[in-house]
């Protein structure tokens, strides 16, 4: 590996039930935006969506190709947070995600990495909405 080359983590992919289904859920509850929905024929599709303005990780939702695939939606993790959505208003953003009909697991808590709540999406896939405690370096 060249130690000065630059990369990153730009997709995580999601397996979904469906497409439209799930850009309706995203786009309402958590306000994320589709950045890209390019089909790719026999009913699949390029989908990337995140937060508005995103400059970092975009979700890849993936329609389920199959039986094993879809015992996989909700369930990708076993059971673990596996998605982490960072804020810089923690109570905004989970008032309105409340509003919206998002369902939080656990009652928000004060951690020494943030402010942090565990919410299920559509799928029942785990997340975190934090907002990140500022540190002074």
């Amino acid at each position: 590996m060249n130690p000065g080359a630059k990369r990153r983590i730009a997709l995580t992919t999601l397996v979904v039930r469906d497409y439209d289904e799930a850009i309706a859920w995203y786009r309402e509850k958590l306000g994320f935006e589709v950045a890209e929905d390019t089909p790719l024929g026999q009913s699949k599709r390029w989908v990337v969506m995140g937060p508005q303005g995103a400059d970092g990780t975009c979700l890849l939702l993936a329609k389920a190709d199959g039986p094993a695939q879809e015992t996989a939606i909700g369930g990708q993790t076993g059971g673990r947070v596996f998605l982490f959505l960072h804020t810089d208003d923690f109570w905004r953003d989970y008032r309105a995600m409340q509003a919206h009909g998002v369902i939080f697991r656990e009652e928000p808590r004060q951690e020494n990495y943030g402010t942090v709540a565990v919410f299920a999406d559509l799928y029942g896939n785990l997340w975190d909405l934090i907002e990140p405690r500022v540190t002074n370096v």
